[in-house]
């Protein structure tokens, strides 16, 4: 390590981490990752590893004063966000208020937030135990989403759409829950897709915002877990600039600072916009990467610059350069990965493929994000060549799996 060189301490190890580490790495900081996985890809390309439970905010802490490092965050990987934002505070390193970031992290306290200061919000009801939930079945507003309160990338998530279906949404949504929460929502049918993208603030203040189409696979084992996304969204000028100004209002409320966000929101068929998920991280799925590709403004190299107190570089809002597609790879079945297949006219819209297996790896039917084998990045010269594409992913590309 060089004289003077700062620390950044990422939390988690997963693969998403990789282009965090490289940027960190060109602008010359010092990387030490965290967590209880000493095998987790990441570690492979930071300066140093840390081998405690993020989740663990006094352990993560404690070894953040040890390595006396200059800044820590937690992107794309949500178990993280409150601890990051807990030893931030402690060490009066940049970051956001920790208990704001507590409330946006709670789907329960969040959903509470929202309502009290009069944003548009789906009815919810939170529980902590099987009985408890049950007692209420009848009175429910079906459909319904059930979830936990805690976890990420759509691991327990169902939808209810009748009291006999409860049960099994219940035990799956308490399977996955780490404090031993969840809670039922309204689910909000949407008009054309919900948006999942990323977005960065300045002192507060929104400087870049997007939107994109979000899409599901409805063969896949959990048709709530994001299969492919879109860039631009299929929302209206006039949605997405309410929607930008509800952000702004909530961003506002909260205090919070100088930040990357990853932020879902959906138009419903009543009409109304909708604030579903507002987490001070990066998305996962390589969203800020996409938006490097669509957009040329890099949100990764911002997030860690603030993360350890340095200026922004080149931070601005800019129009997409084109028809952005980004297909989340998937397996179909349990097996073992053969062969990706891509229909051969196709091949041309094709910017990126990036296969996180080998033939022969075992590979497990899609039931949340983590079960994603690779991602394909796609570019088009038209809305129409895009929506004719991924209406009809299944057409003309193939995970093979024996």
């Amino acid at each position: 390590m060089k004289e003077g060189q700062k620390r950044l301490m990422l939390l988690g190890g997963l693969r998403y981490l990789i282009p965090v580490i490289e940027a960190a790495h060109k602008a010359g900081y010092y990387v030490i990752t965290c967590d209880y996985l000493p095998d987790n890809i990441a570690h492979k390309y930071s300066d140093e590893y840390c081998n405690v439970s993020i989740t663990d905010k006094e352990a993560v802490l404690q070894a953040a004063k040890e390595k006396k490092i200059d800044g820590i965050m937690s992107f794309a990987v949500d178990p993280g966000v409150t601890t990051a934002a807990y030893v931030q505070e402690k060490l009066a390193l940049p970051g956001n208020p920790y208990e704001s970031v507590l409330i946006l992290q709670n789907k329960d306290r969040f959903r509470k937030f929202l309502a009290e200061n009069g944003f548009n919000t789906p009815s919810a009801y939170s529980f902590c135990s099987m009985e408890e939930a049950m007692q209420r079945r009848e009175e429910l507003p079906y459909p319904v989403i059930v979830k936990p309160t805690d976890s990420a990338g759509s691991k327990g998530v169902t939808r209810a759409d009748t009291p006999s279906m409860l049960e099994e949404a219940l035990c799956n949504a308490f399977r996955y829950s780490h404090s031993g929460n969840i809670i039922i929502e309204q689910f909000i049918e949407k008009q054309g897709c919900s948006s999942d993208t990323d977005c960065f603030s300045v002192d507060g203040k929104l400087r870049f915002v997007s939107f994109s189409a979000q899409r599901f696979d409805i063969n896949a084992a959990n048709p709530y877990t994001p299969s492919a996304y879109s860039w631009p969204s299929t929302m209206t000028q006039e949605q997405e600039a309410y929607l930008t100004s509800e952000i702004q209002r909530l961003l506002t409320l909260l205090g919070m600072r100088t930040s990357i966000y990853n932020i879902e929101t959906r138009i419903g068929q009543d009409g109304k916009a909708y604030i579903m998920e507002v987490s001070p991280r990066g998305g996962g799925n390589r969203l800020s990467e996409m938006l490097r590709y669509a957009t040329g403004t890099d949100l990764i190299e911002n997030a860690i610059r603030s993360a350890v107190g340095d200026p922004l570089v080149d931070l601005e809002q800019r129009p997409y350069n084109g028809h952005w597609a980004e297909i989340i790879l998937h397996a179909e079945n349990n097996g073992m990965f053969e062969d990706l297949h891509i229909a051969e006219h196709l091949k041309k819209y094709i910017v990126e493929t990036d296969i996180w297996v080998n033939r022969g790896d075992y590979v497990e039917c899609f039931n949340g994000a983590n079960n994603a084998i690779g991602t394909l990045v796609m570019k088009f010269d038209s809305d129409t060549m895009l929506e004719n594409c991924l209406s009809d992913i299944s057409g003309w590309m193939k995970v093979v799996v024996k």
